[in-house]
């Protein structure tokens, strides 16, 4: 099964349409199946008085509240449009998280067959419902949730009227960037055997190893921020993969793809050529004359395995010899 590769672009376009153009040049050409933005309004999300997160206020303008933060990086409707018309005409599924009901419609009006609900809205009840109303494909981030979060959250997503088999489930951590340690990926596995749904994992960590190993694990959509230069300002972008990071990523999940296989053990089509040439046969040890009995001490295994295996050692052993055998030359009975 291919893994759907979400590239968030996020709010890293830092309020350039030139940018935000740019970005999704950048995950086309690294193979990314879709690119993902952010809609809201800086007004409907935040209040005046909120503050930034600590990581937020490393990276961008000192003494700036973060309504004022997220008013700089909010994108209006005439963008929107350009950058869905953008990834239409170039063959990548645009994609943006919604943060209010405003954003919910202007999404749903641009015709988008997956909402992607973020991990700060997991417990906003009217906000599941207005999304679970729309019966389109969900994903759900469950950064900072419990797994009774997680249950409410679908319950109401059903509720409302969103098929369970719609909805995919990331397990995440809303760090960023995430310690390797405080990442759990086995709780990915909890969330998909506990609620019958499917998972993916959406990455804040500094690398692409746990998003590889998430796909591994039985990841079927993996999220990861990225940026066209983690030096820009912006709150997002040191916990961004740059495009040369992001297209390895690509390449390395598409490679364990096809490396997970069936699950059935056999031979494959590129070793059955050198199965003869790794296995043995028995064969003369030293010089056997016609009618000498087998035994262990005239009997060997060598390369090649192209005659008698060793498996049937026991039944060799004691017959005689039907002719004379040189040393190294394969035993025939």
């Amino acid at each position: 099964m291919k893994t759907f590769i979400i590239a968030e672009a996020g709010v890293n376009h830092n309020g350039s349409m030139n940018t935000a153009l740019k970005l999704i040049a950048a995950a086309l050409e690294a193979g990314a199946d879709a690119v993902k933005f952010q809609t809201f309004k800086a007004e409907k999300m935040v209040s005046k008085f909120a503050p930034k997160a600590d990581y937020q206020k490393d990276a961008t303008r000192a003494g700036e509240s973060q309504y004022e933060m997220l008013a700089r990086l909010e994108l209006d409707a005439e963008a929107h449009w350009k950058l869905t018309a953008e990834c239409r005409e170039r063959g990548i599924i645009f994609l943006s998280t919604p943060f209010d009901f405003e954003s919910i419609e202007l999404l749903d009006g641009l015709g988008l067959s997956i909402f992607k609900i973020p991990s700060g809205e997991i417990t906003n009840l009217p906000y599941l419902r207005k999304i679970g109303k729309l019966k389109k494909k969900v994903i759900l981030s469950t950064g900072m949730a419990d797994m009774d979060e997680i249950g409410d959250a679908l319950g109401v997503l059903t509720v409302a009227g969103t098929k369970k088999e719609d909805i995919t489930v990331l397990h995440c951590n809303t760090a960023y960037p995430t310690p390797f340690e405080d990442v759990n990926l086995r709780a990915m596995a909890t969330i998909r055997d506990k609620f019958g749904v499917k998972v993916g994992y959406s990455d804040h960590t500094t690398g692409i190893e746990v998003p590889i190993a998430a796909v591994a694990l039985g990841a079927t959509v993996i999220e990861k921020h990225f940026t066209l230069d983690k030096n820009m300002p912006g709150p997002d972008h040191k916990a961004s993969l740059e495009p040369d990071e992001l297209k390895e990523m690509v390449r390395a999940i598409r490679n364990i793809e096809k490396s997970l296989g069936t699950g059935q053990k056999k031979a494959s089509a590129s070793e059955l050529m050198n199965r003869a040439i790794a296995r043995k046969s028995i064969v003369a040890a030293c010089n056997i004359k016609a009618g000498e009995y087998f035994t262990e001490k005239n009997l060997i295994g060598k390369r090649p395995g192209t005659g008698i295996s060793l498996m049937e050692w026991d039944k060799v052993l004691g017959r005689q010899a039907n002719r004379d055998f040189a040393v190294d030359e394969m035993i025939e009975i």
